[in-house]
């Protein structure tokens, strides 16, 4: 990174309806708490959030899509993971 450029930061926004955050985009700022006004004044123009969350792109871990299979795939030898391992309790509904 060039000194002279502020770090990178990724955005992610809680809309009023959701439950979770969503990656919205990125931005450039010197700190974090620039990044979260900057980050209100580009992605919540429309009041459309509730809650801004910012990570430095720096400190996000990504997985190796080529190692996808082993990551991935199930994990058999666990049986208590399956959902069939369970028995659902009378009276249950919607599950």
């Amino acid at each position: 990174m060039n000194k002279k450029e502020w770090p990178l930061w990724e955005v992610f926004i809680r809309s009023k309806q959701g439950l979770s955050h969503k990656h919205v985009g990125s931005l450039r700022a010197p700190d974090a708490e620039m990044a979260v006004n900057n980050a209100r004044d580009v992605y919540t123009r429309r009041s459309e959030g509730i809650s801004i969350w910012v990570v430095e792109s720096a400190n996000v871990v990504a997985s190796d899509p080529s190692e996808a299979g082993p990551l991935y795939e199930p994990a058999n030898s666990k049986a208590y993971r399956h959902p069939t391992f369970y028995e659902v309790p009378e009276g249950i509904k919607h599950m």
